[in-house]
Parts: structure tokens; sequence; C-alpha cells
């Protein structure tokens, strides 16, 4: 009875447009006061959920992909990969995804990613005779990449969910990178056949000098993932500490490297930090609440039941699991699914003899999908604006797209080589 009535209040709100902060909020709220709780103890909880050392990296991390958007990185990023991508047919589609892996390295966000390869290349594609659609389609869907390439906050918060199995955030973000360059391959093999369907014209390579040049003045600034990543593993800094480190060269980058951030922007992307991460935290400690009563009601256990009554097949039960993402990716955001499905499926996905990295890196990428779809998807909702397109328009063309990522998703689900290749061998 009190299950149905957290689930119950969570939906009813959902669909009434209240945020989701609130509504897993006001969910938890009514379901303690149901079960004779007393109220404070949501607020424990909430707080709780927000204790965590690790989530102190959220607030840098997103700092420091506000601060590259506003520092010229991306312009420098898209210069490499229109000298490496730009001749293949439809070029500038390829240009786009590829941009977008190696900015996503560097940012890991897709907000960020869609905001500022989208203002440079929409503008670019469509000048070149693209269609906006096009342009807005490739834009959104390869932006999710840096969900999946280091370093990513996703992942972070994914490993303080998962707490109980100790997962190696180090061993997520190697995780991360093939399957991050696995989904931008096919994105590319998509781009490529809707370009050629269209007749869209081919690019031509400017040399070897051209490339050689763009690469080595956007090496600072693509930097950064490197350091991130290498200081982690070789024990210099942990994933917290390294998120300060990615602030402060990102500063020194763009402010006395590529002289193009100022105090204005500085001090924009202080306030979209802060407003962002505002946002995150309140979001986690709801779900935080709204888990701990999932838990208490045995909301997971009930669920693995369910699913593993339907079949015991590995195979039919992880499609399940798959779906199950797919369709709350499309209603709800990111970053509260992680806390809240984490320890629903992560047990029974153990069961099942899959190893939590490789579920971190399907949960991350299943729930990026989510984000560039209706009728939630954030990342749509801002590729459409920028790219000046009523997002009904943009969702008519996308499924080559969809099927796209979709593909890499089944691959990363069905073959752990992708996920865990790079972990067992570096770690």
């Amino acid at each position: 009875m009190e299950l149905a009535l957290l689930l119950g209040v969570f939906t009813l709100l959902l669909i009434i447009g209240t945020p989701v902060a609130f509504a897993l909020g006001a969910a938890s709220l009514v379901t303690f006061i149901a079960l004779d709780i007393a109220p404070l103890v949501a607020l424990q909880r909430m707080a709780a959920g927000i204790n965590v050392f690790a989530l102190m990296a959220i607030p840098f991390f997103v700092f420091a992909g506000d601060l590259m958007h506003r520092s010229g990185i991306a312009e420098r990023i898209v210069r490499v990969a229109d000298a490496a991508f730009g001749r293949a047919r439809g070029g500038l589609g390829q240009v786009d995804v590829g941009a977008s892996m190696m900015f996503g390295a560097v940012s890991g966000s897709a907000v960020a990613s869609v905001s500022a390869l989208g203002s440079t290349l929409m503008p670019m594609m469509q000048e070149k005779g693209y269609d906006r659609d096009y342009a807005v389609n490739v834009t959104t869907t390869s932006s999710i990449l840096g969900l999946l390439i280091p370093p990513s906050h996703n992942m972070i918060i994914f490993a303080a969910a998962a707490a109980g199995a100790n997962v190696s955030i180090a061993a997520l973000f190697l995780g991360g990178i093939v399957p991050g360059v696995l989904a931008g391959a096919t994105l590319m093999l998509a781009a490529w056949a809707v370009a050629a369907r269209r007749n869209y014209p081919s690019g031509s390579f400017p040399g070897w000098q051209v490339f050689l040049t763009s690469f080595a003045v956007a090496i600072p600034g693509l930097m950064t993932a490197i350091i991130i990543v290498v200081g982690v593993l070789a024990g210099v800094f942990t994933a917290t500490e390294s998120s300060t480190i990615a602030v402060i060269y990102t500063v020194i980058i763009g402010a006395f490297g590529y002289r193009s951030l100022g105090w204005s922007g500085f001090v924009k992307a202080v306030t979209g930090a802060v407003r962002t991460t505002a946002m995150v935290m309140l979001i986690i400690s709801s779900a935080a609440a709204f888990g701990w009563l999932l838990a208490l009601l045995q909301g997971p256990t009930m669920l693995a039941d369910a699913l593993l009554a339907i079949s015991d097949n590995p195979i039919i039960t992880l499609l399940l699991i798959n779906v199950i993402l797919l369709a709350l990716g499309a209603v709800m955001d990111m970053a509260p699914l992680i806390v809240i499905t984490t320890p629903i499926f992560l047990p029974i996905t153990s069961q099942l003899g899959i190893d939590p990295v490789q579920f971190g890196i399907m949960l991350i990428l299943n729930l990026g999908i989510g984000l560039v779809t209706p009728p939630v998807g954030s990342v749509l909702f801002v590729g459409s604006a920028i790219g000046g397109i009523r997002m009904e328009e943009t969702v008519k063309t996308i499924w080559p797209f969809y099927l796209a990522l979709i593909a890499a998703l089944l691959l990363v689900t069905f073959v752990p080589a992708f996920s865990l290749w790079l972990p067992e061998a570096l770690l």
C-alpha cells in the first residue's frame, strides 16, 4: 500500500508538470507520514544522500565544463575535427561527431557540448547547404558521448549510488573510453548514411600542415582529459581532487594560454556552475530519500522477482532492464535516475554475472539516450532551441541516430570486453 502511494504520488506530480526534485521530495514526505515516520527523517536521508565526499567533484567538473565552453576550446576542437573528418560525404556531420567526442573528453557534460558546439557548427552546416534538422540531430545525439568519455561527473554519481559494490571511479573512467568511441563510430556511420541519402556535399582534406597546426593549437585544451585520467591512474590525485585540477588548468589555459577567458566569462561560468550544482544536488538529495523508502518497502526486491519471474534467461532479463531504463530516461532526468535505479538493478545484474563497471557504463549510455528522447529530453530541447527548430520536427528525422545509439548500447550490454578491457589491462 505504502509503495503504491510513493510511486503514485510521484507519477501524479510528474504528470501535472512538477519539477522532478520536488516530485521526489513530496512523494517521499507523504509516504514518511503514511508510515508514521517523523518527517525529520526525510530531511536526514536527504542530507545523507549528498554528504558523500565523491560528490564534491560534481560542482568542479561542471565549473570546468562551463569554463571550457567560454574559453574558445570548442572552436579549436572543431578545427581539428574539420581537418580530420571534413572530407567525407556530409563531412560536417562527421566533424560534428568527432568534435563532440573530443570536447566531451574535456567537458564531461552533454549540455555544455551541445551548447558550445551547436552554436558553432549548426550555423556552419546550414550555410553549407545542410538541412536544419540534420544539424540538430547530429549535434544533440553526439553530445551524449561526453557522458562516457572521461571525465564524467555522472560516473561519480553512479559510484556513490553503488557504494556497496565498491566501484572504482578510475575503472569507470577507463571503462567508458571504448564504449564512447564505439558510440561515436556508430553515429558517424548514421551521419554518413543520412548525408549520402540527402546528397550532401563531400569536403576535401586541407593537407597535413593545416591538420597538424590546428591539432597543435588544440592540444592545451585536449590535455585536460589526459591529465585527469593519467593523474588518477598514477595515484597522483583522487578523482575528486582531479576535478579541482581541471578547474585550475582550464582557468590557466583560457586566461593565459588562449587569452580568451575574461573576467565576465569567468563570472558567468561561476554563476552557471552554482545554478547547475544546486539543481543536481537537490535532485540527488531528494532521490536519496526516495530510494531509501523504495528499499525500506522492498521495491527493488519486488521488481527483481518480477523480472526473474518473466524469464531467467540473462539475455531476456538484460533486454528488459534496458527497455525499462530507456522508458524511464524518456520522462526523467539523468541524475535522479542514477541514484534511484542503481540500487534496484545493480543486484540483479550482479546476480547475472555482470561486472558493476559494465553495468555502470550500460546505465549511463542508456540514460544518456534519454537526454535526447522526448518528451523530457533536456539536451534535445537545448539543441532544438539553438538550431531554431521545433522539437517535433527534429524527432521526425532523428531515428537513424537513435538506431545507432541503441546498436552501441546492445554491444556494450552483451559484449563485456568493450567496457572491461581497458580497466582490466591498466588497473
